[in-house]
């Protein structure tokens, strides 16, 4: 309920003409990341969790003007939200006088910890596109085709264990390389970044002032990294999935 109640709040504030627009959206759905980024790569090569996981569902809100029959200029806001709990692959943890240590597994007669992390993503995306509906708006079923350029509010955070696999030691006795483990809490938080993005659905009228709407949009964008030194930009593309239910003023 927070994060929808956030989501309606930047909807007002992009758009203080809602209760005058000709058609409002509200949808559900699941957004699919692209993850391709040496920041989720990894993650995912590292972690006990994937690209899967990263799955998440997402709500929206949005509105509509029309220009003519068959052109629109639509803002929304859409909300994805995911995190996941991990543990390193291939590493066991031990504690001496010198720190926490990664050996490789099995390596360790007996383990004090296993290192994990949680990783976390949000990203909410504000859109403004121009929605074309080739067949006009007085169907039995209505298709329609979009693009547009979007305001992209997103954040990262990675809190636990981080094994520096840049740091390198040997334990002679077991003659085993080891890497240091600290505890990290590492947050790049409320960046903005610009994406674009383009989006294909159908509408089916219900009732004179109801619709029924399911969608694909593609999102594509990339944002700046600060507290995450030595990567590359965060992407925040992916697709989604959505079914929404429309009113028409």
């Amino acid at each position: 309920m927070k994060k929808i109640g956030m989501i309606l709040m930047l909807l007002m504030l992009v758009s203080p003409s809602l209760v005058y627009s000709d058609l409002v959206t509200f949808k559900i759905g699941y957004f699919f990341p692209r993850t391709g980024s040496e920041l989720w790569e990894t993650e995912f090569l590292n972690m006990t969790f994937n690209k899967h996981d990263y799955t998440g569902s997402i709500f929206g809100f949005a509105y509509e003007y029309f220009l003519t029959r068959e052109i629109a200029v639509q803002i929304s806001v859409d909300g994805y939200t995911k995190q996941q709990s991990g543990a390193y692959l291939d590493w066991d943890g031990l504690i001496d006088y010198d720190g926490r240590w990664a050996y490789p597994r099995e390596s360790l007669a007996y383990v004090d910890f296993i290192p994990q992390h949680v990783y976390s993503v949000s990203i909410t995306p504000i859109q403004m596109n121009i929605k074309f509906t080739p067949l006009g708006r007085a169907n039995r079923v209505i298709p329609y085709i979009g693009a547009g350029v979007g305001l992209y509010i997103w954040s990262a955070r990675l809190q636990g264990d981080l094994v520096d696999f840049e740091e390198i030691w040997e334990d002679i006795d077991l003659g085993v390389i080891i890497h240091p483990v600290y505890s990290a809490d590492i947050r790049d938080e409320n960046k903005l970044a610009i994406g674009f993005q383009g989006l294909g659905g159908i509408i089916l009228p219900l009732a004179s002032r109801v619709s029924f709407e399911g969608e694909f949009k593609y999102n594509f964008a990339k944002g700046t990294l600060d507290r995450f030194i030595g990567f590359d930009r965060l992407d925040l593309s992916g697709y989604q999935i959505s079914l929404a239910m429309n009113y028409w003023f």
